[in-house]
């Protein structure tokens, strides 16, 4: 289901714009007062914005550079204003589009659904190259953390430098010496001890906020290796 917020002075508009993309199974908020639509971009979170320019107190395109500051996701501007300097200035605002009233609203909803689905397809492109997915648990590398269905696990910076080493190469059998020299640069037999600690310490962390105790199993006398777990 899209989620549409649609933003323009002329309630008659918006009533009608919203019925039709209703219709079509999407959710739709509407504002017909500017200085209250970055709010609702805020709380609502829409997949895209409908945006009118010629609005009171404040124009669709100084709008649109205020949404640009809280979203990337799609911006349509929607305006009686068709000349080339207009729409120019409407992309350099930030819009994806610029459709001229009067429109087509099927036209409008394949023009949305495109947009839609190019935005998520970033997202999730420019989301896998920063999450390692471990379901139920995933890291975020961006952020240095390690969650488990949504939840952080509270994690010191070496235990999250250890979890993604693991990460890096599930399933695969991890010896001490590995492990210590990626997290201290080098490895003497002696420091088995602090790798052991280390995932211990990691493992009471999961473990108590989980209850799951076998996401990194011990391969006996060598080492570690950290299973991809199936709901």
């Amino acid at each position: 289901m899209y989620k549409i917020l649609m933003i323009d002075d002329d309630i008659e508009v918006l009533e009608v714009n919203k019925k039709f993309f209703e219709e079509k199974e999407c959710k739709v908020e509407v504002c017909s007062e500017p200085q209250k639509a970055l709010s609702l971009v805020e709380s609502f979170k829409p997949h895209c914005i409908f945006l009118d320019v010629m609005m009171p107190e404040v124009d669709g395109f100084s709008l649109c550079r205020q949404i640009r500051n809280i979203t990337e996701v799609p911006v349509l501007f929607l305006s009686g204003k068709v000349s080339e300097d207009d729409k120019v200035e409407g992309f350099e605002a930030g819009g994806d589009d610029y459709i001229e009233k009067p429109y087509s609203l099927r036209e409008l909803y394949a023009r949305m659904t495109s947009h839609v689905r190019k935005s998520m397809a970033s997202a999730k492109k420019e989301k896998s190259s920063v999450i390692i997915d471990l379901n139920p648990f995933y890291i975020d590398k961006e952020k240095h953390k390690l969650y488990y269905e949504g939840e952080e696990i509270p994690i010191s910076n070496k235990e999250y430098d250890l979890v993604l080493f693991l990460a890096k190469n599930v399933g695969k059998e991890i010896t001490f010496e590995e492990i210590g020299t990626q997290l201290w640069g080098s490895y003497i037999e002696t420091d088995r001890r602090n790798v052991m600690v280390n995932v211990s310490r990691l493992r009471k962390k999961i473990e108590g906020q989980t209850g799951i105790d076998n996401f990194i199993e011990t391969v006996w006398s060598k080492g570690y290796k950290l299973m991809k777990l199936r709901k």
